[in-house]
């Protein structure tokens, strides 16, 4: 039987990840003493890896395809195929920044005010390189965690760290001064296994569902009865993907109408619907949404 070796990024990701495969319709089970977790599916063969580590083990082959951040690729130089973006973390659907802070009040204020200054953070390659590209001359040193206490207790000058709010970054008292990148999470598949055209479809298989997981977890499925007589109301009020789904019901005045819209439009759709005649309202989750 062909199989797929898929890496699912070890640590902040690996819950918010291991549930958009389950709404995507593959239940992972994790063993806390294994790196190989069960996947009910024969086909793919699941690694939990460090996303700091997952491009270098699809560049050699070691799997054929993953998840990791775009960071992270370009940090290792990494020759793989950029398969497609899926856009979410820990904790949303926004993408991350690598930015660039310093101790509020600093008189750092310009890149150009870190020549000959020392930068701690633990995408190093990356920022050197950066810092090069701009002939500005950085000591760039490796953090091992706790980035933003080096730069607190003197050990830097300016950190180089990832964050989606900043909120973190400004509770230990720095304040950012430039973004170097974006970041978000990206399916990439090792460059002989993609020419496999069994692989190649697995693939896009499964980042066609989890796409369809991603998508859904926006939106809501609403279904109302509505009178004939005030249809067109209700129609005028409704978004929709395309045109809301509209069924009579048997020997009735009534008709059935469907429709899928933004979960946050939702609290105020509600009240505007009842008032146009729309009776039995009913919202209910997606799953999936192709």
């Amino acid at each position: 039987m062909n199989t797929l070796k898929f890496g699912i990024p070890k640590g902040s990701l690996q819950k918010a990840t291991i549930g958009l495969f389950e709404k995507s319709g593959w239940k992972i089970t994790v063993n806390s003493r294994s790196y190989f977790p069960d996947i009910n599916d024969p086909e793919i063969e699941c690694a939990i890896c460090r996303a700091q580590e997952m491009s270098q083990y699809v560049e050699n082959g070691t799997l054929d395809a993953g998840l990791t951040g775009r960071d992270w690729i370009e940090e290792n130089e990494s020759h793989v195929v950029t398969v497609d973006d899926l856009v979410y973390s820990k904790v949303s659907q926004n993408p991350a920044r690598w930015v660039l802070a310093v101790p509020a009040g600093s008189d750092i204020k310009t890149l150009e005010d870190l020549q000959g200054k020392k930068i701690a953070t633990e995408l190093v390659n990356f920022t050197r390189k950066f810092f090069e590209e701009k002939n500005i001359d950085v000591k760039v040193s490796f953090s091992w965690g706790a980035t933003e206490a080096k730069v607190v207790s003197g050990l830097a000058d300016a950190i180089v760290e990832v964050t989606e709010t900043g909120s973190t970054i400004r509770a230990h008292g720095l304040e950012i001064i430039h973004e170097l990148m974006e970041t978000n999470t990206q399916l990439i598949a090792n460059r002989e296994a993609y020419q496999d055209e069994w692989k190649k479809q697995k693939i896009s298989q499964i980042i066609l569902l989890l796409k369809g997981a991603l998508r859904a977890e926006n939106m809501v499925a609403l279904k109302m009865n509505v009178l004939k007589r005030n249809i067109e109301e209700v129609i005028k009020i409704l978004p929709s993907l395309n045109a809301p789904t509209v069924a009579g019901l048997h020997h009735s005045d009534w008709i059935s109408v469907e429709t899928v819209v933004d979960a946050r439009l939702v609290r105020d759709l509600i009240p505007q619907l009842m008032h146009a005649g729309a009776q039995g309202i009913i919202e209910y989750a997606l799953n999936k949404v192709i």
